[in-house]
């Protein structure tokens, strides 16, 4: 992903064209995104969030207009790195003739990997949202073009025929690889978490065999 201070063409940001300034926009951004690791958003204080980084509570609100604006900016960053990770993996023609088995393991790989990088971000706005479900439309739409964008990469290796029924398909087993990737990032209820290998190739073996029920 690029650093945060080159992506900062973001509703609620204060432009900057001094690069120093930049830079420290793109620190606040990158500090807060690794705090929520540990925390919750309610529990990220502004005071700490600035101390991390060396910057005054007063840089903070010259480039943010309120906490909510700065949590939307690191939405926006995620979101805009799941759309780049999606793209390159539809322009990517090395795996065109890959079979069912290591397309699978690409895409789900390819999610896992998007989600462990905002994983804070994530759950934290999985939390926020939980009564203002507007607020999660960018990722929803994310989830939408992730499934669009493995259709095509998917129902070759799929055979011939049953278009429809296999476009299906597809869709709902990436609801359930979500569903669960969801789930361990909220509940991280065992026995595999976010940050395990196994669940990488239980779920795109699990993918697969939705996939090869469709086809048989």
């Amino acid at each position: 992903m690029r650093p945060f201070s080159e992506q900062l063409d973001l509703p609620g940001v204060t432009p900057s064209r001094q690069k120093r300034s930049r830079e420290t926009t793109g620190a606040l951004l990158a500090a807060g995104a690794e705090m929520l690791r540990r925390r919750s958003l309610a529990e990220l204080s502004i005071e700490a969030l600035c101390a991390e980084v060396g910057a005054t509570v007063g840089a903070f609100y010259s480039r943010f207009e309120s906490k909510e604006a700065y949590f939307n900016a690191l939405m926006a960053l995620a979101a805009r790195d799941g759309e780049r990770r999606i793209a390159q993996m539809a322009a990517d023609t090395t795996g065109r003739d890959a079979d069912l088995a290591a397309r699978c393991r690409q895409l789900v790989g390819g999610v896992i990997g998007w989600m462990r990088a905002h994983e804070g971000v994530l759950r934290a706005a999985l939390q926020h949202d939980d009564n203002r479900p507007d607020k999660w439309t960018a990722f929803k739409q994310l989830a939408r073009a992730n499934t669009e964008r493995a259709t095509p990469l998917l129902l070759p290796a799929m055979g011939k025929g049953r278009r429809a029924a296999k476009t299906r398909a597809i869709a709902f087993g990436f609801q359930v690889v979500l569903g669960t990737l969801v789930n361990a990032i909220l509940n991280n209820p065992g026995p595999l978490s976010l940050h395990d290998k196994e669940l990488e190739v239980r779920l795109g073996g699990l993918l697969r065999q939705l996939l090869e029920a469709e086809m048989g």
